[in-house]
């Protein structure tokens, strides 16, 4: 059974602006046994498109599948977990917490410091430059989301500046190919997560900044500069009405650009001693590429009066949590993350995660990576239910959907 707050892909028809595409290629979304049939395999999806993708998946098993159902409580029982939904209760022995790492937009403290004549947004409130206030913007987080917001909000013709703070930098294409098909061809993606030296840096890793367009982009900050963004340092404190910005910003650019190249290297590295003979599709398969060093011009600013109405909105692009208020088991930690192994819950049996942030692979997040992961943690619960099998409970288990509490 399948737990669902709204409709079926709710967040992909409520929480996203309105301009969004998925950053992975057509050809890449996809489903088990629901491979991209379309006419443009290259492209990018649109949010309704991604809708009507997991429509048509999930419509075989509607009957199993209960939407406009909330998920209040979740807490364990002797022989397995009480569920407690807007509908009423369910008793399960296995639940699978699939409502992702993305429920909650991220503010720091000091927002509560910012002028109340600064309007204040965050990407699930954010849905195009026409509803935001004349004059200028202040787009904090240089991730996906902060570019991408940051592009559009320029290009309406409002005054821009982002806030820069840690990033992956990465362009849209490498030889010829998406850069991500060169994550996924080179073995990248599919590094497990008890291969990394820091898992918990790895699971805190910002997302890159791509952008999915019908041009291929790719969208860095010195695309943004460009455009006449104007880039300071990563926002450090508010003090008596003015925004005061980190002096690293040189520094944190030059980490992304050294940690793109030796991404780069990597790739040419698989594809000199691929023996498939794939590399030969490639364009320029000798000649690897360098993108030019991240510029950064002049000496940027470190502080902004935000009472001056220099600045009257601020797009909030800093990240997203998770959101456990409902799940009464105590498996979290100090951070409020979820204490898994692979997907395992610790120290609380039948209870089960996936869509985290490399939970068993790097590629846990995306589409085409959800597959595996599910595999072998649906094989684990399948080991537990046979383990211990009770048939006077009814069901075996409830999956808590990425839009469910």
């Amino acid at each position: 059974m399948v737990l669902e707050r709204g409709q079926v892909a709710n967040s992909w028809r409520h929480e996203r602006w309105d301009s969004l595409r998925l950053l992975t290629p057509n050809w890449q979304c996809r489903l088990p046994g629901a491979d991209y049939e379309g006419p443009d395999p290259d492209g990018y999806m649109t949010a309704a498109e991604v809708v009507e993708v997991i429509e048509r998946f999930a419509a075989p098993a509607l009957a199993r599948v209960r939407t406009g159902t909330n998920v209040t409580s979740v807490r364990r029982t002797d022989d397995g977990y009480r569920v407690i939904t807007s509908r009423g209760e369910i008793r399960c022995r296995a639940v699978v917490l699939a409502s992702g790492a993305c429920n909650r937009p991220t503010m720091p403290g000091f927002a509560d410091a910012v002028p109340p004549s600064v309007e204040q947004l965050t990407p699930f409130s954010y849905r195009d430059p026409s509803r935001l206030p004349d004059g200028g913007v202040l787009v904090v987080g240089a991730s996906a989301t902060g570019v991408q917001l940051a592009a559009e909000v320029r290009r309406s013709g409002r005054p821009v500046i982002m806030s820069v703070g840690e990033h992956v930098r990465l362009p849209r294409t490498y030889r010829g190919r998406d850069v991500l098909w060169w994550m996924n061809a080179s073995g990248v993606w599919d590094q497990r997560y008890d291969e990394l030296d820091d898992l918990t840096r790895a699971r805190r890793l910002p997302s890159p900044q791509l952008v999915g367009t019908s041009e291929r982009a790719t969208l860095d900050l010195n695309a943004l500069s460009a455009m006449g963004v104007e880039l300071v340092g990563r926002w450090a404190a508010v003090r008596d009405g003015r925004a005061l910005f980190s002096g690293g910003l040189r520094n944190v650019c030059s980490l992304a650009d050294l940690k793109m190249n030796r991404l780069l290297g990597v790739f040419d590295e698989w594809a000199a001693a691929d023996e498939s003979g794939a590399r030969e599709e490639f364009d320029s398969p000798d000649r690897p590429e360098r993108l030019a060093p991240t510029q950064v011009r002049g000496s940027p600013r470190l502080q902004i009066d935000l009472s001056s109405g220099e600045i009257r909105s601020i797009v909030w692009a800093t990240g997203f949590r998770p959101d456990y208020r409902w799940l009464e088991v105590p498996v979290l930690d100090a951070k409020g993350l979820l204490r898994h192994d692979g997907g395992v819950v610790v120290d609380s049996p039948g209870l089960y995660a996936l869509g985290l942030p490399v939970l068993r692979r790097r590629k846990s997040t995306f589409i085409l990576g959800i597959e595996d992961d599910a595999r072998e943690v649906i094989e684990h619960l399948a080991r537990f239910l046979a383990a211990g099998s009770r048939a006077s409970i009814e069901p075996s288990a409830a999956a808590i959907s990425a839009t469910s509490a």
